[in-house]
Order: C-alpha cells, then structure tokens, then sequence
C-alpha cells in the first residue's frame, strides 16, 4: 500500500474506502505495531499524515539492517537501485538465519524489500544483481569435459496440473551428447508443485549431491545428464524458502533463480528457461546473454513450466502470449560469445504448433500434485508406451535441439526421430536408472 500510495497511476492508488479505514485504525496501528512496519507503512511520515517520526527517523539495529533502510527507502518510493547496491544489500543480509542461534535482520524489512522490487518492475540491473550476487559463494563452478551443456531453469515452484518432462526429456537428450543440468529445490512457494528433486528423491537417488559430484555425473558416458539442488549450491538463496512461504509472492530471485550455471562446459552451454507472465521473456534472455552462453531460449509451457503442449489452443484461451510461445538467440560467432559486447546473435521467436511436425492433438496428462503418477507417466513413455506423455517428452526434446542450433538438429524432422529413436531403443530408460543407482556412489 506505500507504494501504490507514492508512485502508483492515481486509478490504482488507495481507494475511498481504503483511505477511510487507514484514517480510523492508524492511530491505533501507531501504538500497536513495531517501528519496522511502522517505517515501511510510512517511511516519510508523509501518507498517514500526523506527522509520524518513527519513518523518518527509523535507521534499523545494527549496520546491516542501516543498509538495508536506506535502499528500502528508495524502493518504497517507487524508485530503483543500482546494481552494486542491490548485491550489498544481498550479501549483507543473507543467508538468513534459521536457528536463531545468531540475531539476523529484520524479516518483515527484507520482505518489504524483495515484494517492493517485483512491484515496481525490475530494472535489467536489478535483475543481474540477484542473479550473479552468490556466483562465487562456494568458489568458481567447476567446468565439466562434455561439448555441450544445457541448463534447464524450471520455475522453482513445480507443477500443480499437468505432467512436468524436463527430467524425462533430459534422460532423452543425453543419450546424443547433449548432457543437461537440471536446478531447482524440493519444495517452493507460492505453488508448492511437483518438482525434479521430488520425483528424483522419490525413485531412489540422491538429492544432495554437490556441484562437484553432478560435474561427474555429466561427464559419465552412462549417464550425461545430473541435478543440483539450490540447498547445495547457493546456501545464501536457499535460506530464503520460509520467508518466501510467508511473503507468497514471486520475488525477483524467482526469475533471475532460473539462469543459473552450476557447472561450466568446456565446450559450447545454453540456458533454457520458463516464463508464465507476458514480459518477463526479455528480461531472462538478457540474463542469458549476461551469462556468455551460446544460445538461449525460453518458453511459455504450460503451468509457465517448459513443458510444450501437444495440445490445440483453446478458443477461450487467455490473452497474452500463447501457450508454446518460445523466443531466444543463437550465436553465430561461437569464439566471441564470452566477450559481451559485439557478439554476433540470430534471434527468433515463434508459437510451436505441434501438428506441424505430425502430433496428434491430444489434451495433457495430468498430475494433479502427485509425484508418483508424474513418475508412473514419465516412466511409461521411457518404456516406449505411445501417447500423449510419449509425444510430449519427444516434442520438447527434439524441439530444444532445433532451436538452440544444436549439432545434427538443423531439421527439425530429424531431431524428432533422434529423440523418438533414443526412448525406443531403451537408452534412455538407461541413463535415468544409471543416474538413480551411481547417484549414491559419488564421494
């Protein structure tokens, strides 16, 4: 309500009503509440009126939360931050502590913070802020000996509706040398859905493995594919599950969380990445080219997962961009991808229309939050049984190749029959149950 009370469109700010009630209880708010809230219901003193100086005056208990203050402040009127400020404010606060055996800051202030930058957009530098603030957290990430490497940015939250492949599609690219690093955590508001590591833990292997280990498992020529969990490789982050519980709001770690590399290739990398809200697919690209890979790409799957659909578009569809929309880049100049500025890209965007490359339409498996029937899915299409989850794991996969300009891929047509060939040979049934049992080996 302070932001939309300082800087919002005069239509959306507080209403009649709103204004009435504020009037009424905030004197009794007043004397009720902490001077945090206080502070970030009217940092200047200047919405409730009276002439409150607990905002004005507020500072916060020690030099962390003084820092944090004055970018809140700036935050709560509408403004933005640069980004050497954002990575202080980031690095100063986090890991938050869960054990309360050291005082941490206040969570109601870094709430406030987190909600107040997804509510007045995030800047590109905003976003590159939270997304490269904890790259050497645990040391440089180490660089696996494979020629290719895709990292797979799920949203974090899982599914709650329909079959999620990236797993399945994974264990399919890899059998052709396209290893894949899959990211994400067990359990995530605001959906709390089916998730990688749910379905991993749930078939037997392990979860915990450090970046170190899925290096290993990338290179295995058995299994070329491998999953981190954010628990493992950014600490600083993971600590921000329960108060992202309370907040239920996405905040912007949600989006920059997806273009991650937890493992470097020594040969060429992309980042593919889902998006739901029309908007947000630039900004991901950008932090993609941040991140000097070759080639990225990001979908609106369905659930705003990567999952494209087989599905026809409903004529009551949303408005917005459609469902199997994907935009991305390729580079062209593979040498100078590193180098930022002056790299030579082929960008495209498009809506895959599944029946273009000889789908069946058929409506998507559903799920509904179980991880065993996601699994009892997956599962079955591995086992070479024909259907809709079949045509799903297949489309997604032969589909990435193409687009991201992958080696023997050039025809889309071809890159189906390379996906289709590597379930029904069984080789890729394989490299899932290899990765379940070799994942308890590593030490």
């Amino acid at each position: 309500m302070t932001i939309r009370a300082n800087a919002f469109p005069e239509a959306t700010q507080w209403s009649e009503g709103e204004r009435r009630a504020m009037n009424t209880f905030w004197p009794l708010l007043m004397r009720a509440l902490p001077p945090d809230v206080i502070f970030i219901a009217d940092p200047e003193g200047s919405i409730m009126g009276g002439g409150g100086s607990i905002g004005p005056h507020y500072s916060g208990n020690d030099p962390r939360e003084m820092r944090l203050v004055g970018a809140l402040r700036e935050v709560l009127a509408g403004g933005h931050l640069g980004y050497e400020e954002v990575q202080g404010v980031l690095r100063d606060v986090l890991p938050l502590q869960v054990d309360n055996k050291a005082p941490g800051v206040s969570e109601s202030l870094l709430s406030a913070f987190l909600i107040g930058q997804r509510m007045n957009r995030e800047t590109d530098r905003e976003l590159k802020a939270y997304c490269l603030a904890f790259d050497d957290e645990l040391g440089p990430p180490p660089v696996a000996d494979v020629k290719s490497l895709t990292h797979y940015g799920e949203p974090y939250d899982g599914n709650t509706r329909f079959f999620r492949s990236t797993l399945f599609v994974a264990a399919v690219r890899s059998c052709y040398g396209e290893s894949c690093l899959l990211h994400g955590a067990e359990w995530m508001p605001p959906k709390g859905g089916v998730t990688e590591e749910q379905m991993l833990k749930f078939m037997g292997a392990s979860t915990n493995l450090s970046v170190l280990q899925a290096k290993e498992l990338l290179e295995d020529e058995e299994i070329g594919f491998a999953y981190v969990s954010l628990r493992e490789a950014r600490p600083s982050l993971y600590s921000l599950i329960g108060l992202r519980e309370h907040i239920k709001k996405r905040p912007p770690v949600a989006t920059s969380e997806k273009v991650q590399q937890f493992v470097r290739a020594q040969g060429r990398e992309a980042i593919v990445a889902g998006f739901y809200h029309e908007g947000y697919e630039e900004p991901l690209l950008m932090l993609m080219k941040r991140r000097g890979v070759h080639s990225g790409l990001v979908v609106k799957g369905e659930e705003g997962a990567l999952s494209m659909t087989t599905r026809l578009r409903s004529v009551n569809a949303s408005k917005g961009l459609p469902v199997n929309y994907c935009s991305g880049f390729r580079s062209l100049n593979v040498e100078s991808t590193f180098e930022g500025d002056g790299v030579s890209r082929q960008s495209f965007n498009l809506e895959v229309n599944a029946s273009n490359y000889g789908f069946e339409p058929t409506n998507t498996p559903r799920a509904d939050r179980s991880v065993s029937k996601n699994i009892e899915l997956g599962l079955a299409a591995l086992r070479g049984e024909k259907g809709p989850t079949y045509d799903r794991i297949v489309l997604n996969a032969g589909m990435v190749d193409h687009l991201l300009g992958c080696d023997g891929a050039e025809d889309v047509s071809v890159a189906m029959d390379r996906a289709r060939e590597a379930i029904d040979s069984g080789k890729a049934l394989k490299r899932l149950l290899n990765y379940i049992k070799i994942s308890h080996k590593l030490k």
